[in-house]
Protein backbone atom coordinates (compact mmCIF):
# COMPACT_ATOMS: atom_id res chain seq x y z
CA UNK A 1 0.00 0.00 0.00
CA UNK A 2 1.25 3.56 -0.54
CA UNK A 3 0.30 6.85 0.39
CA UNK A 4 2.47 9.43 -0.62
CA UNK A 5 1.51 13.41 -1.95
CA UNK A 6 4.39 15.76 -3.65
CA UNK A 7 3.36 19.11 -3.32
CA UNK A 8 5.27 22.54 -4.98
CA UNK A 9 3.54 25.72 -4.26
CA UNK A 10 3.27 28.89 -2.14
CA UNK A 11 2.81 29.45 1.16
CA UNK A 12 -0.42 31.17 2.07
CA UNK A 13 0.53 32.17 5.65
CA UNK A 14 2.75 32.49 8.33
CA UNK A 15 2.67 28.93 10.17
CA UNK A 16 1.01 28.56 13.28
CA UNK A 17 2.53 26.22 16.32
CA UNK A 18 -0.68 24.44 18.05
CA UNK A 19 -0.82 22.24 20.69
CA UNK A 20 -3.91 20.35 21.58
CA UNK A 21 -5.19 18.62 25.11
CA UNK A 22 -1.15 18.16 25.63
CA UNK A 23 -0.57 16.28 22.43
CA UNK A 24 2.60 17.02 20.57
CA UNK A 25 2.92 20.45 19.11
CA UNK A 26 2.00 20.78 15.66
CA UNK A 27 2.93 23.38 12.78
CA UNK A 28 0.34 24.21 10.13
CA UNK A 29 0.08 26.18 7.28
CA UNK A 30 -1.65 26.23 3.86
CA UNK A 31 0.07 25.92 0.18
CA UNK A 32 -1.08 26.95 -2.78
CA UNK A 33 -0.35 24.90 -6.03
CA UNK A 34 -1.81 25.87 -9.57
CA UNK A 35 -2.72 24.03 -12.43
CA UNK A 36 -2.55 25.61 -16.00
CA UNK A 37 -4.09 24.46 -19.08
CA UNK A 38 -5.03 25.75 -22.64
CA UNK A 39 -8.88 26.74 -22.94
CA UNK A 40 -10.57 24.22 -24.40
CA UNK A 41 -8.63 21.39 -24.32
CA UNK A 42 -7.50 18.80 -21.69
CA UNK A 43 -5.37 20.26 -19.09
CA UNK A 44 -1.63 19.93 -19.25
CA UNK A 45 0.88 18.99 -16.94
CA UNK A 46 2.44 21.56 -14.80
CA UNK A 47 6.06 20.88 -16.20
CA UNK A 48 5.12 22.47 -19.69
CA UNK A 49 6.02 26.22 -19.18
CA UNK A 50 4.04 29.21 -18.72
CA UNK A 51 5.80 30.30 -22.04
CA UNK A 52 4.71 27.56 -24.52
CA UNK A 53 1.33 27.77 -22.98
CA UNK A 54 0.95 31.56 -23.94
CA UNK A 55 2.03 30.54 -27.86
CA UNK A 56 -0.76 28.17 -27.49
CA UNK A 57 -4.16 30.19 -27.05
CA UNK A 58 -5.91 31.47 -23.82
CA UNK A 59 -4.90 30.29 -20.95
CA UNK A 60 -6.62 28.78 -17.81
CA UNK A 61 -5.82 28.40 -14.38
CA UNK A 62 -6.73 27.14 -10.84
CA UNK A 63 -5.31 27.34 -7.41
CA UNK A 64 -5.96 24.35 -4.94
CA UNK A 65 -5.11 25.26 -1.53
CA UNK A 66 -3.58 22.43 0.98
CA UNK A 67 -3.92 21.94 4.68
CA UNK A 68 0.13 21.22 5.76
CA UNK A 69 0.74 19.58 9.19
CA UNK A 70 4.17 19.07 10.52
CA UNK A 71 4.23 16.25 13.22
CA UNK A 72 7.79 15.84 13.61
CA UNK A 73 9.88 17.47 16.30
CA UNK A 74 12.93 19.20 14.21
CA UNK A 75 11.05 19.50 10.91
CA UNK A 76 8.02 20.45 12.96
CA UNK A 77 10.28 23.51 14.42
CA UNK A 78 12.22 24.36 11.10
CA UNK A 79 9.21 25.06 9.54
CA UNK A 80 7.95 27.50 12.15
CA UNK A 81 11.09 29.74 12.00
CA UNK A 82 12.18 29.68 8.95
CA UNK A 83 9.10 29.18 6.53
CA UNK A 84 6.46 32.39 5.38
CA UNK A 85 3.77 33.63 3.73
CA UNK A 86 5.05 33.90 -0.06
CA UNK A 87 7.58 30.94 0.22
CA UNK A 88 7.68 28.55 -2.42
CA UNK A 89 8.23 25.42 -1.06
CA UNK A 90 8.14 21.77 -2.28
CA UNK A 91 6.68 19.22 0.19
CA UNK A 92 6.32 15.35 0.71
CA UNK A 93 4.06 13.75 2.76
CA UNK A 94 0.97 11.87 3.33
CA UNK A 95 -3.02 12.13 3.00
CA UNK A 96 -4.85 12.13 6.07
CA UNK A 97 -8.89 12.35 6.32
CA UNK A 98 -9.89 13.44 9.70
CA UNK A 99 -13.06 14.80 11.25
CA UNK A 100 -13.79 17.35 14.05
CA UNK A 101 -16.74 19.20 14.97
CA UNK A 102 -16.83 22.89 14.09
CA UNK A 103 -18.28 25.82 16.44
CA UNK A 104 -21.81 25.20 15.63
CA UNK A 105 -21.22 21.44 17.03
CA UNK A 106 -21.45 20.28 13.43
CA UNK A 107 -19.06 17.28 12.41
CA UNK A 108 -16.75 18.53 9.46
CA UNK A 109 -14.22 16.52 7.32
CA UNK A 110 -10.59 17.84 7.00
CA UNK A 111 -8.11 16.62 4.65
CA UNK A 112 -4.63 17.47 6.12
CA UNK A 113 -1.30 16.60 4.44
CA UNK A 114 0.94 15.58 6.64
CA UNK A 115 4.64 16.11 5.81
Amino acid sequence: AMNRVQLLGRVGQDPIMRQVDGKNPVTIFSLATNEMWRTGESEVTQGVTLLFLCKLGDISQKTTWHRISVFRPGLRDVTYQYVKKGSRIYVEGKLDYGEYTDKNNVRRQATTIIA
